[in-house]
């Protein structure tokens, strides 16, 4: 009994049947991210001092800010981000697209979006609204990506209605529980294991850390806009590495490794390095509007002069 137990079941379905209606819950998964961010994000950028050491240390929040920016980045480059996310899986697994082929690249419910394809253009649509609207994008940035990860954490619970992403069998208590029929595809040594790593799960635990781990060094640190965005992309980037370790799903294979551990050690190697350059190395002056800076806490960078606003 304990051993029947100690498992993580998968749902038998992935969605939910109302009347004609079916609800299907990898969507379902991605709006309650979206939400998330929305949320975590609207209350950093409209009350950043609350949330930046930075923008205590130089004189607190810069003008009064509302949602109306929130709001329409949401719209548009969440959009974006499903398109781009969408055609990196087409692009990089069109095997694994459905027949007919030009219906299913765009069958986002049976799964199938490339996260490195969905923040690139997400964050490009992002940016060029905020810059339209006249903000700083690399303030905006910072503000965003803590609720960019939290989003990613929280759709990864998509993998675990779709039963799909997981990793090598494996025995231990917390192992995941895959139908047969959500095993085709898979190298014939993976199949017909009791469980499997659920690495949907580790994605979500880790990326919840970090969410956490960034927002307490925002508020703690003078981290220059900017910075702690090529955090949030290195740290991600680490621990989907290992990840990538573990996944038994098809994949290309470069050199012994699948085609997203690569991407990770060079966006891991390329946002570390821009992090350590950007906060302790770069020379200039930072954009900072509103009044004079004041003491900022211990282990604080260097501030270049200071350009109030006029």
């Amino acid at each position: 009994m304990l051993a029947v137990l100690a498992s993580i079941p998968s749902p038998h379905s992935s969605g939910i049947t109302l009347g004609p209606l079916t609800i299907h819950m990898y969507g379902l998964m991605l709006l309650a991210g979206i939400l998330a961010c929305i949320g975590l994000t609207g209350l950093r950028w409209t009350n950043p001092s609350k949330w930046s050491a930075w923008y205590r240390a130089h004189g607190g929040d810069p003008e009064p800010r509302d949602w109306d920016l929130i709001f329409r980045i949401a719209v548009w480059g969440v959009a974006a981000g499903i398109v781009g996310a969408r055609a990196y899986h087409d692009i990089t697994s069109w095997n694994e697209v459905p027949d007919p082929k030009w219906r299913g690249i765009f069958a986002v419910w049976q799964g199938g979006l490339g996260v490195w394809g969905g923040i690139a253009l997400g964050t490009l649509v992002g940016a060029w609204i905020t810059r339209r609207a006249r903000h700083s994008v690399r303030e905006f940035m910072d503000a965003v990506a803590p609720g960019i990860l939290l989003a990613q954490g929280i759709g990864r619970l998509g993998n675990w209605w779709n039963q799909e992403l997981y990793g090598k069998p494996t025995n231990l208590p917390w192992k995941l529980e895959i139908d047969i029929n959500h095993q085709a595809g898979l190298d014939p040594a993976y199949q017909g294991a009791s469980g499997y790593h659920p690495t949907f799960l580790y994605e979500l635990i880790w990326d919840v850390a970090i969410v956490g781990v960034l927002l307490v060094i925002g508020r703690r640190f003078r981290i220059r806009p900017l910075a702690l965005f090529a955090l949030y992309v290195a740290l991600y980037c680490f621990g989907r590495f290992f990840e990538e370790l573990l996944r038994v799903d098809p994949a290309h294979h470069i050199a012994g490794l699948r085609l997203n551990a690569w991407i990770s050690i060079i966006c891991f190697v390329a946002s570390a390095g821009f992090f350590v350059w950007w906060q302790f190395f770069r020379r200039g002056n930072d954009e900072v509007h509103g009044a004079a800076p004041r003491k900022g806490p211990a282990m604080a960078i260097p501030r270049g002069r200071v350009r109030p606003s006029r």
